[in-house]
């Protein structure tokens, strides 16, 4: 007899997705579609023709909606018609440099979209759980040695951290308030540096590596000694996953979640740069003169509640994390990359299934 698997439990629900047109918006939208969920995709139109939405033609794979979240009631409209057992909330403005060029449409979006998104889901009828994602960066970052743990101050001195740590308080409030006597459980999940084959935004390491490569150019390396949670996309995806699953009538999951790499060895963007280097015949250097925007330089998290409780435990190390995310890049002009995405997505539950990680077994 087949024991049933974890993600099997998705098979025939309806899932909603918010930023689904996003890098790990469109990454969740394939792992559950394999899964045999009924994925109803929620966001703006993708920005790029090389995004991981377009060139895997989801449009055509999935139920999509296009629409901002900031505009209730059409967010509203659509998550009362679908009806979903889950949601997934990632729609977001997630550049720290795009938030200050223009911080009141991240502050909108961030955090008025999670008003939207907590409020509209209140008149759902079919609602097990709601997983909102924030952002590592949602901790007030004092450059600790040590990782951030799930109650550890919120905060953030650039608009895109603030926003996220508004977010999280927004997330509590609505679990307290409208959620304490409801069967929908409210969960927040904060990730690290998430990379992985499909992402073209701004101003981010590894998209700008593949630019630099793709345009035969020299990468100029912004800050490379910043250290950063690097994870490849799949690991927090996971956790995403079980959570919603988890929590459903069963309050003990809510909260907040850390899921990043191993907390003993963390690396800096040099580092990660070099690494690429192997396989890869990257052009960089690094200017004398970079931005005088704020970013941190270390940024770490603790992963123990998630290890403890979900035994939860990132798959890939280092130097997985950065072939897989390698490869992903490197089949960017095959025809069929959504083939390559599932491909990836079964070798990964393969990994965690031999590695006796709960979801997978």
């Amino acid at each position: 007899m087949t024991t049933q698997k974890l993600f099997d439990r998705y098979q025939g629900k309806k899932v909603f997705i918010t930023g689904n047109t996003g890098f790990k918006g469109s990454w969740l939208s394939i792992w559950l579609k394999e899964l045999g969920a009924d994925v109803y995709g929620y966001a703006l139109p993708p920005l790029n023709s090389l995004d991981n939405f377009k060139v895997c033609d989801l449009e055509n794979k999935i139920n999509q909606t296009y629409g901002d979240v900031t505009d209730f009631e059409h967010l509203h409209a659509q998550i009362t018609s679908v009806d979903p057992d889950y949601i997934f909330h990632l729609a977001a403005q997630a550049l720290v440099i795009d938030s200050y060029n223009d911080p009141v449409s991240t502050y909108s979006t961030n955090v008025m979209g999670v008003v939207h998104v907590l409020q509209a889901a209140r008149d759902a009828k079919n609602l097990k759980s709601i997983v909102v994602i924030t952002s590592d960066k949602c901790y007030e970052n004092k450059e600790q040695v040590w990782g951030y743990k799930e109650n550890d101050e919120i905060g953030g001195s650039d608009p895109y951290s603030a926003s996220k740590g508004c977010a999280e308080l927004v997330i509590s409030s609505f679990r307290r308030s409208f959620y304490s006597d409801s069967p929908v459980s409210v969960v927040s999940t904060r990730a690290g540096n998430v990379i992985g084959g499909g992402d073209w935004s701004a101003n981010r390491l590894i998209p700008d590596i593949f630019k630099t490569l793709r345009a035969n150019e020299t990468l100029e390396i912004r800050n490379p000694a910043a250290t950063r949670p690097w994870e490849h996309v799949l690991e927090p995806l996971s956790g995403y996953m079980q959570l919603a699953l988890l929590s459903e009538n069963n309050k003990r999951y809510e909260g907040a979640w850390n899921f990043g790499p191993s907390t003993y060895r963390h690396y800096n963007v040099l580092e990660v740069v070099k690494e690429i280097e192997k396989t890869t015949a990257i052009d960089y250097n690094t200017p004398e003169h970079t931005s005088k925007l704020h970013e941190a330089n270390l940024l770490k998290l603790d992963i123990t509640k998630a290890a403890n409780t979900l035994n939860w435990v990132p798959q890939l190390n280092f130097e997985d994390t950065i072939k897989f995310t390698v490869e992903g890049y490197l089949v960017q002009d095959d025809k069929d990359i959504y083939s390559h995405r599932v491909k990836q997505i079964e070798d990964y539950t393969e990994l965690a299934r031999r590695q006796n990680t709960s979801w997978a077994l």
